[in-house]
C-alpha cells in the first residue's frame, strides 16, 4: 500500500509540474533547429553528388558529349530522357536538396547570435549566395525558363516560371554583390562545415570571379554589352591563375566517397567504356592524356561506338585514378578558366594578354592536371595551332577535351561553341540534346505555368536551343 501511494504521489507531482501534458514528450537529447553550418554543408554535398555522378538516373552529359559509352543498355548514350525520369531527378535535387537547404541555411545563420561567430557572419552569407548562383545558373542553363522568383515558397506548390535571361542577369547581380561583399581579412566556415576550401575567403572569392566569367561568357552571344562587362569585371577582380586555385569538393571514405567510386567501384559494374569520338580524336593528336583518361586495350586505346552496345572487355575503360572514393568532385577548375579567357580574348574583351596565350595556358593547365608528358610535341602538333580563324573551332575542341569528366561544364562548352563536331548516335532518339526537357511532374502538377514557359522558349524540346545558344549546332547529323 505504501508503495502504491509513492508511485501515485510521483505521478501527481510530474504532471503538477507541467503546465503543458505535451512538455513530457519532448525529447531533450536532440537539437530542435539545425544549424544553418550543417544545412549548407548538406547542400554543397548534394550539389557535388549531382554534378559528378554518372548514375543514368542522375547526371549522362558525360555520354552526351560522348567521353563515354554505355555497355549494355545504351538507351543514354542514344540521348533518351524519357524511359528514366532524368530531368524529373535533377530538378528535385537542385531544388529540394540544394536550393531549398541553401535558403534555410542563409535563414538560420542569420538569425544565429553568437559574439564569437557573428563577426564570420558576412562571409558565410557571401559563400552560400556564391553556391546559390552557382545552383541556379545550372538550372536556367539546363531547362531555361525556371521557377525563380516564386520559388522555394512552401505556400505556393504552383511557382511561375521566370523569363531565362532575366534570371541570368539577375544571378549576376547578386553575384556580384557577394564578391563585393567578402571580407579577406576574416574567416568563414571551418573545414568541417565546407569541404571545398575548408572556409578560405580569399579561394571563394576566385571561385566567384571565376563563376562570374563563366556566365558573362554564356551571355556573349546574347547580351554582347552584358557579357563584356562581366568578363572583364570579374577579370579585374581575381579569377583561378593556377591549378591551385581548383574548386573540387573533397570527398573521403565511403560511405561519403566520390559517387564514381560508388557507381562504377563498389557497385561492382562495368556499365561504361571510352567513347569512339574522343578516342579517335585524342588518337589521331596522339594526345598524350590517352593514359591519364582512359585504360589501354594491348597497347592500344579504343572507344565504343556512340550508341551502340558495347562489350566491356573490348574497350578502353575509366581510368582507375579518377575512380577512387576520395577523388575530389570538382566545380570549377583552372584549365576551364584559360579557355574561358580564350575566347573571351577572341571577342576582343580585355582579359590580359590574347587569345592563343590563353589557349595555351589551358591545354598546359590540362597536362599539368592529368600529371602528362610530351606538352612541347602537343603544342607543335599543327592539328593543334589555335587558329584566330576559326577560334571556336580550336578552342572548342581543346576546352572539350580540358575538360574531361567535367560532366555539366563540358556540355556548356560544346553547346555553346559547337565544337568538336559529335556523331550521331546508332539510334539516336532525338536530335542533339541541348537542354533537359521539363519534368513530368511539372507537366502534371503545374500545368498551366508549365505550358506558358515551354511556350515562351520556343517548345519543350530537347533540341529547343536555350537563349545564350544563338548558332545552329554543328553536328555531324
Amino acid at each position: 500500500m505504501k508503495k502504491l501511494i509513492l508511485i501515485l504521489t510521483a505521478a501527481v507531482f510530474a504532471v503538477s509540474c507541467s503546465d503543458n501534458l505535451e512538455d513530457l514528450n519532448q525529447n531533450i537529447k536532440d537539437p530542435t533547429a539545425v544549424s544553418g553550418e550543417s544545412l549548407f554543408a548538406s547542400a554543397q554535398k548534394q550539389l557535388a553528388d549531382q554534378i559528378t555522378t554518372p548514375n543514368v538516373n542522375f547526371n549522362n552529359t558525360r555520354l552526351f558529349v560522348q567521353h563515354w559509352q554505355e555497355t549494355t543498355y545504351p538507351d543514354e548514350s542514344n540521348y533518351d530522357q524519357s524511359t528514366r525520369p532524368i530531368p524529373d531527378n535533377h530538378w528535385r535535387e537542385m531544388y529540394r536538396d540544394v536550393l531549398r537547404d541553401l535558403k534555410e541555411a542563409s535563414i538560420n545563420i542569420a538569425a544565429a547570435d553568437n559574439d564569437i561567430t557573428n563577426p564570420l557572419k558576412p562571409n558565410k552569407l557571401a559563400i552560400i549566395e556564391v553556391m546559390n548562383v552557382y545552383a541556379w545558373s545550372n538550372l536556367v542553363e539546363t531547362y531555361g525558363n525556371v521557377p525563380y522568383s516564386e520559388a522555394l515558397d512552401i505556400d505556393n506548390l504552383l511557382p511561375k516560371y521566370d523569363d531565362a535571361m532575366t534570371i541570368y542577369k539577375d544571378l549576376l547581380v547578386r553575384l556580384t554583390a557577394a564578391i563585393n561583399s567578402m571580407d579577406t581579412s576574416k574567416g568563414s566556415f571551418s573545414g568541417d562545415e565546407e569541404k571545398i576550401y575548408s572556409g578560405d575567403v580569399a579561394s571563394w572569392k576566385k571561385f566567384a570571379n571565376t563563376l562570374k566569367l563563366r556566365m558573362g561568357i554564356i551571355l556573349a552571344d546574347a547580351d554582347g554589352a552584358a557579357g563584356k562587362a562581366a568578363v572583364e569585371s570579374a577579370f579585374a577582380s581575381g579569377v583561378f591563375t593556377s591549378n591551385a586555385d581548383d574548386a573540387g569538393y573533397a570527398y573521403t571514405a565511403p560511405p561519403n566517397g566520390n559517387p564514381l567510386n560508388n557507381n562504377l567501384v563498389l557497385s561492382n559494374r562495368n556499365d561504361y567504356v571510352a567513347g569512339k569520338t574522343i578516342i579517335d580524336l585524342m588518337n589521331t593528336l596522339e594526345d598524350p592524356r590517352r593514359a591519364s583518361f582512359f585504360t589501354d586495350v594491348n597497347g592500344e586505346y579504343i572507344g565504343g561506338v556512340i550508341g551502340d552496345q558495347t562489350v566491356y572487355s573490348d574497350y578502353s575503360h575509366v581510368t582507375p585514378s579518377i575512380l577512387g572514393g576520395d577523388y575530389p568532385g570538382w566545380f570549377l577548375q583552372y584549365a576551364e578558366t584559360e579557355f574561358l579567357l580564350a575566347e573571351a580574348a577572341a571577342r576582343g574583351y580585355n582579359v590580359g594578354g590574347d587569345a592563343e596565350s590563353h589557349y595555351i595556358a589551358g591545354i598546359t593547365a590540362s597536362f599539368d592536371f592529368w600529371g602528362a608528358d610530351g606538352l612541347a610535341g602537343y603544342l607543335a602538333n599543327p592539328a593543334v595551332a589555335y587558329n584566330s580563324g576559326a577560334w571556336r573551332e580550336s578552342i572548342g575542341t581543346q576546352a572539350w577535351l580540358a575538360n574531361y569528366n567535367r560532366t555539366f561544364a563540358s556540355w556548356l562548352s560544346v553547346r555553346r561553341l559547337d565544337f568538336p563536331v559529335l556523331v550521331k548516335p546508332i539510334d539516336a532518339e532525338s536530335g542533339y540534346p541541348v537542354r533537359y526537357p521539363y519534368p513530368v511532374s511539372e507537366i502534371n502538377l503545374n500545368p498551366t505555368n508549365y505550358e506558358e514557359a515551354a511556350g515562351a522558349i520556343g517548345g519543350d524540346a530537347t533540341e529547343t536551343r536555350l537563349f545564350w545558344d544563338k548558332f545552329d549546332n554543328t553536328w555531324g547529323f
